[in-house]
């Protein structure tokens, strides 16, 4: 019986050795690659997941292949949509290029027009830039683009006074140019 425990105080003082032992190999192990491991661990968790959604996205492309290789009557409706809509784009267009070549043919309808009543007045011996400047008739209910009117200047307000002459070196603002410095460039 007496064997028996010494055996048992024998026992806790080699787990208690092991365990100390245990405690101090690995806190020195912490305490000396401590914040290496906890910054691959946070590695290792960040790749871990960027892998993971590449996986399910590549997973979920398998599917959806497999899927539109089972239905081909998907594909082709599909196709067909996308050729409607390419067909109703160039429509669109085709008509987009009517509307502008046939306003191109209106201006130089009206230019010709105007081409031969100058011509006309020049002939009589009339002055021809007031009639260059009349108004265009208006053939079509939409806009024209050269239907604006350039401003008289009886009707415009000067910009400047009358006294103003940017030679002069005054007439007002912060701005004056001065000449550079003559002689050589320095800079080397």
């Amino acid at each position: 019986m007496e064997r028996d425990g010494q055996q048992l105080s024998a026992r806790p003082a080699l787990e208690t050795e092991g365990l100390r032992y245990l405690h101090v190999t690995v806190g020195s192990l912490l305490a000396t690659y401590g914040w290496y491991i906890v910054f691959s661990c946070i590695l290792l968790y960040v790749v871990f997941q960027k892998l993971s959604t590449r996986l399910r996205a590549l997973r979920q492309r398998q599917l959806d292949r497999a899927a539109a290789a089972v239905e081909p009557d998907v594909v082709v409706k599909r196709q067909e949509a996308l050729a409607a809509a390419r067909l109703k784009m160039q429509e669109e267009l085709n008509a987009q290029v009517e509307k502008h070549k046939e306003k191109l043919r209106q201006l130089e309808e009206q230019k010709r027009r105007q081409k031969i009543e100058m011509w006309d007045s020049m002939q009589e011996g009339k002055s021809y830039k007031g009639n260059a400047r009349k108004p265009p008739e208006e053939d079509g209910p939409g806009p024209s683009t050269s239907s604006v009117l350039p401003k008289r200047k009886a009707d415009r307000k000067p910009l400047r006074g009358g006294g103003y002459n940017p030679l002069s070196g005054e007439g007002g603002g912060t701005c004056s140019w001065r000449p550079g410095r003559r002689g050589p460039s320095s800079g080397g």
